[in-house]
């Protein structure tokens, strides 16, 4: 009895992350004709949601996407794919993230989480194959650090 080995996919582009080729026909699922278009932002926003739900996650960005996050946030206009960076070609998606973890979290354990959420949300809400998912974590939060820097001056 032959076992048959799943085919691995490569990319259609050298030196692309994502296969970017089209979906054979008798890959897809739906009999209806048509196309559906999952732009970049859409995944990215999956993405940064999806690592905020983890606990110990504080934020996403490096420190100058959270400066600007925070004055988008005085206007309400929170930016759901900040820190996130994503690749999305026709059936898969890469993604990298740069977070900012609560101490004393440990930080490979919220990577690992942040990795596994970030990767099911998107497979299971898009539909795309993830290939990888990169977590940068650019700073370790310390709880009150902001408390103190926001103290009024005992001087004058």
């Amino acid at each position: 009895m032959a076992t048959e080995t799943p085919a691995t996919t490569t990319p259609a582009v050298p030196g692309a992350r994502v296969d970017r080729s089209l979906p054979k026909a008798d890959e897809t699922s739906s009999t209806t004709a048509g196309t559906t278009v999952i732009s970049d932002g859409v995944v990215a926003k999956v993405a940064g949601i999806a690592a905020r739900e983890i606990p110990g996650v504080h934020a996403l960005g490096g420190g100058g996407a959270r400066a600007l996050g925070a004055i988008r946030n005085a206007i309400n206009a929170q930016d759901l794919g900040q820190g996130v960076k994503v690749e999305v070609g026709e059936t898969q998606a890469a993604v990298d993230l740069t977070i900012v973890v609560e101490y004393p979290t440990p930080v490979h354990q919220v990577a690992s989480q942040v990795r596994d959420a970030v990767a099911g949300a998107i497979t299971r809400l898009v539909g795309l194959e993830v290939v990888e998912v990169n977590v940068t974590v650019d700073d370790v939060h310390i709880p009150g650090d902001e408390d103190e820097q926001h103290e009024e001056s005992r001087v004058s």
